[in-house]
């Protein structure tokens, strides 16, 4: 999954030199303008590197850095109730490579990465990003992003907000950067059902809610009774099911439609008591494992579903003869057609081109076009 990722904002970056002057953020008695959330722009990253970082720090002013006075833009939440949260110190790194933040194990350099624990460090850096015009996204294990060979030209924010709280009578309080699967494992374990499907999903509680995440006949959307959001303006939120503002759809969340304003950072769950949830765990698991090439690095199912009345997409792809097939590094596993494998040293650009010819195939054969659920992430907002 993806990412815990609502957004991508655009704009010019600062330069390098801008940044080792140690730009020092936020001067909380001005509000910045922020960007024009109509817009949409794809991407994910990390950073990390050498040489010193720039670091955003409690009531320090700015020393450099092209920053515009007025209102900040309203995030599009509805939301019934908000809170700003406060600046925390903030620490930036350089040139980490994406491919080490990927399940597939592809892309490039990104300019710029941070690691946020908490949603105050969340809000912080959203708040710095927009004040700076800087593009940037979120990810959490990279399990459904395919970035760019090049990398990406703004700031990464990998979601290291991984708390958990039981709330007892089967409700859970979780972080979005606390991995998915360990929680289906978890509730399963204590007797409750809804997410055993998950205890084989290697993504995030953020992505899983982003892309409504499912299998086994069960979907996140299905448990889901509040999420917890933060605002480019650094504004927390809480969107609740029993006041109407959660509807789920197959692969679909309405925080999809908020790309460019806010980040899931928690969500709490509303589970049914059941003996067998455990004995289901572990049996979806293991099918999972005999089915598909778990041990190899891909983004799981890399297309949806064509919906009621037709076979799978993983059939479909088989049908057309698929299985195997390969450009570069990349193929399509022999396991589970579904899946598309970096066999060794594929490129985005190959991974690219294979899911096309899987999409041209498809519909040469049946007369339909696959949908894909795997998020490309380019380099800059120009691609």
């Amino acid at each position: 999954m993806a990412a815990t990722a609502l957004s991508i904002s655009r704009g010019a970056i600062p330069s390098v030199n801008d940044w080792r002057d140690q730009i020092r953020v936020w001067d909380r008695g001005v509000r910045h303008v922020g960007l024009d959330f109509e817009r949409s722009w794809g991407a994910v990253g990390t950073t990390v590197g050498t040489g010193r970082s720039p670091r955003i720090g409690r009531g320090d002013r700015f020393r450099k850095g092209r920053v515009r006075r007025g209102t900040a833009a309203e995030a599009r939440t509805d939301c019934k109730s908000e809170a700003s949260l406060g600046d925390v110190p903030i620490n930036f790194r350089y040139g980490k490579m994406l491919r080490e933040v990927s399940s597939w194990g592809i892309g490039g350099p990104a300019k710029l990465f941070v690691e946020v624990t908490t949603p105050s460090e969340m809000a912080t850096v959203l708040r710095y990003c927009t004040s700076h015009d800087l593009r940037w996204f979120v990810v959490g294990k990279g399990s459904n992003c395919l970035f760019d060979d090049r990398g990406f030209d703004g700031c990464i924010i990998l979601n290291r907000i991984d708390f958990l709280e039981n709330l007892g009578m089967g409700r859970y309080r979780v972080g979005s950067g606390y991995a998915f699967n360990m929680l289906g494992v978890q509730c399963s374990r204590e007797g409750y059902s809804g997410l055993e499907f998950a205890g084989g999903i290697p993504g995030t509680v953020g992505g899983a809610v982003y892309m409504n995440a499912g299998a086994d006949g069960q979907e996140t959307g299905d448990v889901v009774q509040n999420v917890e959001i933060v605002t480019t303006r650094g504004v927390s939120c809480s969107l609740s099911r029993d006041a109407g503002e959660l509807k789920f759809e197959y692969r679909t969340s309405p925080f999809q439609k908020m790309r460019d304003s806010a980040v899931i950072v928690a969500a709490t769950f509303e589970l049914q008591p059941s003996p067998d949830s455990r004995q289901r765990q572990r049996m979806y698991l293991e099918r999972r494992k005999r089915t598909q090439p778990v041990s190899e690095r891909s983004a799981g199912c890399v297309f949806r579903n064509p919906g009621a009345g037709c076979q799978s997409a993983g059939a479909l792809i088989e049908q057309a003869g698929l299985k195997g097939a390969a450009i570069g590094g990349a193929r399509i596993s022999e396991k589970h057609a579904n899946f598309l494998i970096n066999g060794g040293g594929s490129k985005s650009h190959d991974m690219q081109a294979l899911i096309a010819l899987v999409k041209e195939q498809v519909h040469k054969k049946f007369g339909l076009w696959l949908e894909d659920e795997v998020l490309y992430i380019p380099y800059s907002h120009d691609n």
